[in-house]
């Protein structure tokens, strides 16, 4: 037997706000995503830009929660681009041939330098980070104010773009570093080091130099009355949010999983009272009718047949 199809519709809205309790929780960290942060530093990039001239590079300061690192922008127009392309933009080459899509007139070229907070936008676990990730990154430069704006897909049609990494870790014995690029989407591309811990892309993206993490060897055991002076960090500010979100979501998914329950104890004894009263009222209609006599001004049940007829004591006398 179907459920009844207002008890539907309390029951769709309530399922609905649970699932959306449970996609804010998925989402608590999304403020921390990669390309939450390239559109965020593409918005400071801009601010430097106040009558930029062509081909000058403009350091752009970076918002004070994120201490660290490092932004700079530079207007060019893309025919001199791919003509002549960029000799030194920090660490990076660009050489000529390098063609933007979808066509702009102008373009911001957007420098990175994630400098420690690479680890934290940039995951990659298994491998330990020698240097910091840098990042290149094209836009349209019509509107200098704009924000938000899409990345422009920039590729060397020739020679490639170099990386010129500087203060590269040293390399622990018997490790091999390795280019790793991300793309866009965050996937991670390796490479080999070229000569001068230089890296070579075609493409925009994030770059760094990596090596395989050596797993750690067992710590002794301390004899006993040694006190371990260093203690687990706390949790971060971060961590705490996502566990803050986790908690208020089970909590209101809950609450609703528990008023779904008691509309349907509810509903389930409601329904077997209604059935009850139905096989009331169908044994009521199948039982035998009874005639009904009019006596005075009232009407009673009669009986047509008497199941014993009476007899007079005097009939067994012989």
């Amino acid at each position: 037997m179907g459920l009844p199809r207002s008890l539907v519709m309390l029951i769709l809205p309530m399922c609905c706000l649970f699932l959306a309790d449970s996609v804010m929780v998925r989402s608590a960290d999304t403020g921390s995503s990669m390309r939450s942060l390239d559109a965020f530093l593409q918005e400071y990039a801009y601010q430097a830009l106040v009558n930029p001239k062509t081909g000058v590079p403009y350091d752009a300061a970076a918002p004070s929660n994120l201490t660290g690192i490092s932004i700079r922008a530079m207007r060019l127009r893309s025919g001199s681009f791919r003509r002549y392309g960029v000799d030194s933009f920090k660490e990076f080459e660009i050489p000529t041939g390098v063609i933007v899509r979808p066509y702009v007139e102008r373009l911001v070229l957007v420098y990175q330098n994630l400098g420690n907070w690479s680890e934290e936008y940039y995951a990659l676990p298994g491998y330990t980070y020698l240097a910091p990730v840098l990042g290149l990154l094209a836009y349209n430069a019509s509107n200098l104010s704009a924000t938000n704006l899409p990345e422009l897909e920039m590729r060397a049609s020739g020679d490639p773009i170099h990386v010129k990494f500087d203060n590269v870790k040293s390399l622990p014995d018997g490790t091999v570093a390795k280019c790793v690029w991300f793309n866009l989407e965050g996937k991670a591309n390796f490479s080999s080091v070229e000569s001068g811990n230089t890296c070579s892309t075609i493409q925009h993206g994030h770059f760094s130099i990596v090596v395989e993490s050596i797993a750690p060897s067992p710590t002794p055991l301390s004899p006993p009355g040694t006190v371990i002076p260093n203690a687990p960090p706390p949790p971060s500010k971060k961590e705490n949010n996502t566990r803050v979100w986790i908690i208020v979501g089970s909590v209101l998914g809950g609450a609703l999983l528990l008023v779904l329950v008691s509309l349907l104890i509810l509903w389930l004894r409601k329904l077997k009272q209604r059935n009850k009263m139905d096989q009331m009222e169908r044994a009521a209609e199948s039982g035998e009718p009874l005639q009904m006599a009019i006596v005075g001004d009232t009407k009673a049940p009669t009986a047509t047949v008497t199941r014993t007829q009476p007899t007079l004591e005097t009939e067994y006398v012989p």
